[in-house]
């Protein structure tokens, strides 16, 4: 990247690419502008509590490829996939900045959100950053958080905890946008077009992602060609005995295979939990139930801005 006259930088793990992140890195294309400078966007991968202490790692709200395509949408120049190893994990807050962010990036100024740290220990407070600005020549510029209309801040570790729990549109109101999945459409048994609700499923997402609780979901699927309401299954189908967790959605006013298509699911509310039914007729009769409140809950979701 051509950045021999200089940088504004930010740094961070940005995984979901919330509304908080979106503020910054708003902020950080606004300032790249106005010094006539590429806006670099420097991300680790794996995420760095893999590397430090594998056993506090969170799953994920937004893999490497889908936090890369959220982050495109930005308006910044560049972004550094930054490999996170133990020697990296290693290095002095200051050795940091000098090999990383002035070495190899020619940082002239670097934007952060209030409570950042980093390098060994997360020493590299805000103060020692200021420090280090005044001695090596470059500008630390700290942005506020950005609250939700509870009046916390919006982070990850919230956002998080709201998919986990399966309050889709809290996560939604922290994101800027809906939840979702992605992955490639895979053959299934065909067993729900006998019932009239044939399905499309998804391949497994990796074990870092983040799944909400098993259950039917209204959805928003995005297809080739173009975006269509649907009913989601995630988790077991236990009347006709498969405990294997899918991912399966029904398309509405849509037919196709779609095999091999890369799909994104946009969760929009959780309708029920996963239950058995004494057959395929009580099934297909919970199914039209299911279509009925899913194509409501559609109708009357409240639009999310996205990142653009």
């Amino acid at each position: 990247m051509p950045l021999a006259d200089g940088a504004v930088v930010t740094v961070g793990t940005f995984d979901g690419v919330h509304r908080g992140h979106q503020d910054v890195l708003a902020t950080l294309v606004r300032h790249a502008e106005a010094r006539g400078l590429p806006s670099v966007v420097i991300t680790f991968d794996p995420h760095p509590l893999e590397v430090v202490n594998p056993a506090a790692a969170p799953p994920l709200l937004t893999l490497t490829e889908e936090k890369l395509a959220m982050l495109a949408q930005t308006g910044v120049s560049y972004v550094a996939v930054v490999p996170f190893t133990t020697q990296l994990a290693a290095l002095e807050a200051e050795q940091f900045v000098d090999d990383v962010l002035l070495g190899r990036f020619a940082m002239r100024e670097l934007l952060v959100g209030h409570d950042h740290g980093f390098g060994r220990g997360r020493m590299g407070d805000i103060e020692v950053l200021r420090q280090l600005g005044r001695s090596r020549d470059f500008q630390v510029t700290v942005l506020p958080p950005v609250f939700a209309a509870d009046g916390h801040a919006i982070s990850s570790t919230a956002i998080r905890r709201s998919v986990a729990g399966g309050d889709l549109a809290r996560a939604a109101l922290g994101l800027g946008r809906p939840y979702s999945i992605a992955g490639t459409v895979v053959r299934g048994d065909q067993r729900g077009r006998t019932i009239g609700y044939p399905t499309l499923n998804l391949s497994p997402p990796s074990p870092r992602k983040l799944l909400p609780p098993d259950g039917v979901y209204a959805v928003r699927v995005q297809l080739p060609e173009g975006e269509f309401g649907g009913m989601l299954n995630l988790g077991p189908r236990p009347t006709v005995g498969d405990q294997q967790r899918r991912i399966e959605a029904h398309v509405f006013d849509a037919r196709g295979d779609w095999y091999g298509a890369a799909v994104r699911l946009d969760f929009v509310a959780r309708l029920r939990g996963t239950r058995p039914f004494p057959g395929l007729d009580a099934l297909k009769a919970q199914l039209g139930d299911d279509e009925t409140k899913a194509r409501l809950a559609l109708a009357t979701a409240q639009p999310t801005p996205s990142l653009s």
